[in-house]
């Protein structure tokens, strides 16, 4: 792949990576606040708790998500951005500009899919 596209893709990993980790900074202020907040009642506290499930499992994936960007960032060091794991052929342009982080070409993908629904 070429640099000024790599760099490209680099800059895109590195905004998304910034802007998971202002969401769960975010949502960690909010739990706090709502964990700091006065409960009335049975119903004000199971609303905060469904909340704050809601918010850790969103965070989780989020956390998910960071791992499979800093993998990306390190393919970028190593020179094995956009190769499929799987087939090793180049991974299409536009299924990276919908998911900078895919490691699998979309066929590859498909078939992992595949074999994880069984």
């Amino acid at each position: 792949m070429k640099e000024d596209k790599l760099r490209f893709f680099e800059n895109l990993l590195k905004e998304r990576r910034a802007q998971i980790e202002k969401n769960i900074l975010t949502s960690s202020k909010e739990l706090k606040e709502l964990a700091d907040s006065e409960t009335n009642d049975d119903i004000d506290f199971a609303s905060i708790s469904a909340d704050k499930m809601v918010d850790q499992a969103i965070s989780n994936q989020q956390a998910k998500e960071i791992e499979e960007i800093d993998y990306a960032l390190e393919k970028i060091k190593k020179g094995t951005y956009g190769v499929c794991e799987m087939c090793e052929e180049l991974i299409g342009l536009q299924r990276l500009k919908v998911k900078p982080q895919a490691r699998y070409c979309i066929v590859c993908r498909e078939i992992i899919e595949k074999q994880n629904n069984k």
